[in-house]
């Protein structure tokens, strides 16, 4: 797999948050894929199966309406591509135990992405938390 295609892979990966994207994670990761969170939503840090990060982009999905993607940087090497991306989106249904507020929010984080056989096994992902939780009035 040449470092282009691994790069379209991540990028594919990172707008599954996207509210019109059209792909599945199966298409784009194994099915031992691992996902590290930095920080984890809801408190620590956390290692993510294939089936609780899906679980993870679905809930985001319901609390969140037109999402937006945005790539704004990427690193590929060997078998590792990196992304910087920052995603807008509406806060319009329950996070986090957090009404729907209708505020559009902004943030921004690091996505590196490990490949094995053509798909991603592992991903390192670290968000700016406090940005979308003050976005949504939960921090000041």
């Amino acid at each position: 797999m040449s470092l282009d295609d691994q790069k379209d892979l991540s990028r594919r990966a990172i707008l599954l948050w996207a509210s019109d994207n059209t792909d599945t994670a199966e298409d784009i990761v194994a099915q031992s894929y691992i996902n590290h969170q930095e920080p984890y939503a809801k408190g620590g840090v956390g290692d993510l199966s294939l089936e609780t990060w899906k679980d993870l982009v679905s809930g985001y999905h319901n609390a969140f309406s037109n999402s937006q993607v945005r790539i704004l940087t990427e690193i590929a090497e060997d078998a590792l591509v990196a992304i910087r991306w920052e995603i807008t989106a509406t806060h319009t249904g329950e996070y986090m135990d957090l009404a729907p507020t209708n505020k559009e929010v902004t943030w921004t984080g690091v996505s590196i992405d490990r490949f094995e056989n053509g798909k991603i096994v592992e991903s390192w992902v670290d968000w700016d938390k406090y940005r979308l939780f003050q976005g949504l009035g939960l921090v000041k």
